[in-house]
């Protein structure tokens, strides 16, 4: 499912009456807010549904793939998501 067939979903969950404009700005207010509590709090938490929070992936050593020589990979932050028990349930 890409966004605009998200968009779709949330449109049709919310009924008849809603625009797709409204349903558009329904989910990037949800994204934006993800966003900011991510940056903000470093961990978002949604009961049933699952976990994104801030991981720190070590300094490690790597190679071009290109050149194969190798090369090194600086720590950086990156999101990580764990999915609730609602969430593995339904896959």
């Amino acid at each position: 499912m890409n966004k605009a067939e998200l968009i779709d979903e949330v449109q049709s969950r919310l009924g008849a009456e809603t625009s797709k404009a409204a349903a558009e700005r329904a989910v990037d207010a949800v994204l934006a807010a993800v966003g900011k509590g991510i940056r903000r709090d470093r961990e978002v938490q949604l009961v049933g549904f699952g976990t994104f929070d801030i991981a720190t992936r070590a300094a490690r050593r790597g190679y071009n793939p290109h050149t194969r020589q190798p090369m090194k990979i600086r720590a950086m932050k990156t999101i990580r998501f764990k999915a609730g028990l609602a969430l593995k349930a339904a896959v």
